[in-house]
């Protein structure tokens, strides 16, 4: 039997969990509502449930509010529609694979054998900073995701370019404008929260000091993301690597 093609594994991620299927779920309720509330007052948003790859339709030059009606508007909708669906999907399927890693990493912690109690001749001179070096392997093996695949690489590089015109343009520019939305976007939806929680440093007395602060956060925020959208590559990977029974 042939291997399944990528969007097929795609799909799969995004169907097989309970976390996936409720996200989805989620999704198709604010898109309902979008139809049953034109006016607006529902607080959930397809745009913002679908972030931050949905956000990248705004750099393009059509979608909901094309110019010229008919056909065109048709179409530019229609695109909007499918491409709202696929950013649902992908993070769908990030989801799945964050599930499917839990599952993977509890299986085999249940097979790994018991630690060897040390024996105390081994632990003389050790120090107190000996803990340090498997946090430190700890650390890098969740952070890893976020390196070790294009994926991730190219979601990183996005972010690092939104943060660098963020930091020209309140630094070196005579008006920064609104440069803060593109990393606010570009990280979303954690963003939000982490702009929120750095807002307080724009009252502080050194006015240096909230640009970093907002840089900080959404840093982190991409960081997590392309954690997310690593795990994803690797299960993608790991289905495909798997052989057909």
């Amino acid at each position: 039997m042939p291997q399944a093609s990528r969007p097929r594994r795609l799909l799969a991620l995004a169907t097989d969990s309970l976390l996936a299927r409720g996200y989805l779920a989620v999704f198709a309720v604010s898109v309902l509502a979008v139809f049953l509330f034109p006016d607006g007052g529902f607080p959930l948003d397809p745009l913002m449930l679908t972030a931050p790859l949905s956000f990248l339709s705004v750099v393009l030059p059509f979608g909901p509010g094309t110019g010229g009606g008919g056909a065109a508007g048709v179409l530019a909708i229609g695109f909007w529609a499918v491409w709202l669906l696929a950013c649902a999907l992908v993070n769908a399927a990030v989801l799945g694979a964050l599930v499917a890693r839990s599952a993977t990493t509890a299986a085999a912690g249940a097979r790994e054998p018991l630690p060897r109690v040390p024996d105390p001749a081994e632990e003389e001179g050790t120090g107190p900073a000996r803990p340090a070096r498997p946090r430190l392997q700890r650390l890098r093996a969740l952070l890893a995701p976020a390196v070790d695949n294009w994926l991730a690489r190219g979601y990183l590089a996005v972010v690092a370019a939104a943060l660098g015109f963020f930091l020209y343009a309140v630094y070196l520019s005579p008006d920064p404008g609104f440069a803060g939305i593109w990393p606010l976007m570009a990280t979303a939806p954690l963003s939000i929260l982490a702009s929120a929680v750095a807002a307080p440093a724009e009252y502080a007395s050194l006015p240096w000091l909230s640009p970093l602060v907002f840089s900080a956060g959404m840093a982190l925020c991409g960081l997590f993301n392309a954690v997310l959208l690593g795990l994803l590559a690797r299960r993608l990977r790991a289905r495909e690597a798997r052989p057909a029974t």
